[in-house]
């Protein structure tokens, strides 16, 4: 095992988050996280892109209790590339309190599929940010698509807002559900009832198989920490409001690649009422979506 050197301007994830003020209900689901090595057990990828600091299952499971979740949905990140092994032991460790979703390349056999999905996986991610890729993966992506659908997993895509029109019709082909990353990153400088974001509800409008985490606000927001994200809260509540059966939050600890502050979990959860502002609309959002979509069988 190698000993791997954290990027330089890498921001280690936060070691103090304040406890929410926001008490989460019994039973809520962190539907987006990661875990990152340790590196010495479980080598980062030679293709990957950055160099994370380890951020272990141990480590996941003492923010959720502390956050007061249940339940995390751990999402293969891209250090790991397609090595999926970090995120099995995770899920194998969980005691049954964990689902995945892990990268796979387009030549995994029906087998290995088999492993992950007793494992707890139950989708499979991809990456269209092309600052993140070397190559967009539409060939791959429709050939697991098909490999996966049997198992009835489902497709989680990552973009950028201003790659949408480009990437619609391809993604509105894929014959599985499909789950958006972070709303697919608006540009929060533009207006909510703008064009942009408007191609977005179309996309959830008119394709009930999409769904959305409304997640990330410490990326998307310009006002920042500051400002409690406020920025993005309209967003996220039209989608959560229009929406509400198929939307997830997560965390999406230990962040990865944020640059310019490192958000307090304790601060994100505090988000959660203003986006989903009823009880009913935050059991949907944090229970009823997520149980349904991972936990199903």
């Amino acid at each position: 095992m190698g000993k791997f050197t954290v990027d330089a301007d890498w921001l280690h994830w936060h070691q103090s988050p304040s406890k929410p003020e926001f008490v989460v209900p019994e039973g809520a689901v962190d539907a987006h996280c990661h875990v990152f090595g340790p590196g010495d057990q479980f080598p980062f990828a030679q293709e990957r892109k950055y160099t994370p600091c380890d951020a272990s299952k141990d480590q996941l499971w003492a923010l959720r209790d502390y956050l007061g979740f249940s339940r995390n949905v751990i999402v293969q990140a891209t250090c790991h590339g397609a090595d999926n092994r970090a995120l099995v032991d995770a899920l194998n460790h969980s005691n049954g309190m964990a689902r995945g979703v892990a990268t796979v390349k387009a030549d995994i056999t029906d087998e290995e599929l088999q492993a992950l999905h007793a494992a707890g996986v139950r989708g499979v991610r991809f990456n269209f940010v092309k600052r993140l890729v070397d190559a967009l993966p539409f060939d791959s992506l429709g050939t697991i698509a098909e490999k996966i659908k049997p198992l009835g997993w489902h497709i989680v895509i990552y973009f950028e807002s201003q790659e949408l029109p480009e990437l619609y019709d391809f993604f509105t082909s894929l014959p599985t559900t499909v789950v958006v990353d972070h709303m697919g990153r608006p540009d929060i400088s533009k207006p909510v009832d703008g064009s942009e974001f408007a191609l977005f509800l179309k996309l959830m409008e008119e394709n009930k198989n999409f769904w959305s985490k409304v997640s990330c606000p410490e990326r998307l927001s310009l006002v920042g920490p500051e400002g409690r994200y406020e920025d993005v809260v309209p967003f996220a509540r039209e989608v959560v409001t229009r929406f509400e059966d198929r939307v997830l939050w997560g965390t999406d600890w230990p962040h990865p690649n944020m640059k310019n502050h490192m958000p307090d979990d304790g601060h994100l959860v505090d988000v959660i009422p203003k986006i989903a502002p009823t009880e009913a609309l935050q059991r949907k959002l944090l229970i009823d979506n997520p149980m349904r979509l991972y936990w199903a069988d």
